[in-house]
């Protein structure tokens, strides 16, 4: 009879380091949402893969930040740092040959998680002198002497495969937790309010950093067809004017965009209707994030 193993690995690190798209390749399926605006993660967002006997639930967090004066940033860091107790593995990923206080901040969290560590230097693809990389795993080394260390590139599936076996070594003897073939714990409501965060995110993320988030008024999934309307909430009137562009071809370009994903994920037709409302102050004040659905743990 075989034996079946399951456990947990957080994904862990400072924003914009790749973790999210570590994710989506580990699993070779769109889960997380990506953008290249820091922070885009704001839920740990669990990701099932099951292989033979080994079914791996990765668990993608928040970029943690050492500077977080705002109740969203605070909220950030609690889901990222949430997601590091328990589990039986965390990967740490760092950005090649990049150090920054925000990554010492992130690495003094997982040392005091006393968990089993692999250190992910992600991006190598776009290293100038690959020699840096052993420097930069020895001085790594004295935060984490027992840790193993891996040079990939999530972008390109670069070495995937050998942190994969690596994973594989940390997970526990245990019954599955999910259906082999269910891919993550989120229900498709919160896969459709990430899509079009996603899509405002690639657009404005320079211009409305936390300043929006979305919220499902309604799904109605009916047999040919899914009614979906979004409500995305800003803080400012000018900030609404960004989201709906000049005579509204920007939010047009979203929902097109956003309705594109979507399809594919329900492999059904969508009705999208988005339409922006301001809410001021909702990022800075934690009871107006509970009611959001940011809660600790979420």
């Amino acid at each position: 009879m075989n034996t079946k193993h399951c456990g947990y690995a957080a994904i862990v690190g400072r924003p914009n380091v790749g973790k999210s798209t570590l994710l989506n390749h580990l699993l070779g399926h769109k889960l997380s949402i990506t953008s290249r605006r820091p922070q885009t993660t704001r839920h740990n967002i669990l990701g099932i893969k099951t292989e033979g006997e080994y079914q791996m639930l990765y668990v993608d967090t928040p970029g943690i930040n050492d500077r977080q004066s705002r109740a969203m940033g605070r909220y950030l860091n609690r889901a990222a740092l949430t997601a590091m107790r328990d589990v039986d593995l965390i990967l740490f990923v760092v950005d090649r040959d990049i150090w920054t206080s925000a990554d010492a901040a992130v690495a003094e969290q997982v040392r005091r998680a006393r968990v089993p560590v692999v250190v992910v230097l992600n991006k190598v693809d776009r290293l100038a002198e690959p020699d840096v990389l052993l420097p930069r795993m020895a001085e790594l080394s004295a935060w984490f002497p027992a840790a193993e260390y891996l040079p990939i590139s999530a972008l390109n599936g670069r070495n995937l495969e050998r942190l994969e076996t690596l994973v594989r070594k940390h997970m526990p003897v245990g019954a599955f937790c999910f259906p082999e073939d269910q891919y993550t714990d989120r229900s498709e409501r919160f896969l459709v309010a990430e899509i079009v965060r996603e899509k405002i995110t690639r657009q404005l993320g320079a211009e409305l950093p936390y300043s929006t988030t979305v919220e499902i008024e309604e799904f109605r999934d009916e047999e040919r067809i899914c009614h979906i309307s979004v409500l995305i909430l800003v803080e400012r009137d000018g900030q609404k004017r960004i989201i709906i562009g000049d005579g509204g071809q920007r939010i047009k370009k979203i929902g097109e965009q956003a309705r594109q994903d979507i399809q594919s994920l329900l492999g059904k037709q969508v009705m999208l209707r988005l339409w922006v409302k301001v809410k001021s102050g909702w990022s800075d004040d934690e009871r107006a994030l509970r009611s959001l659905g940011y809660r600790d743990g979420a």
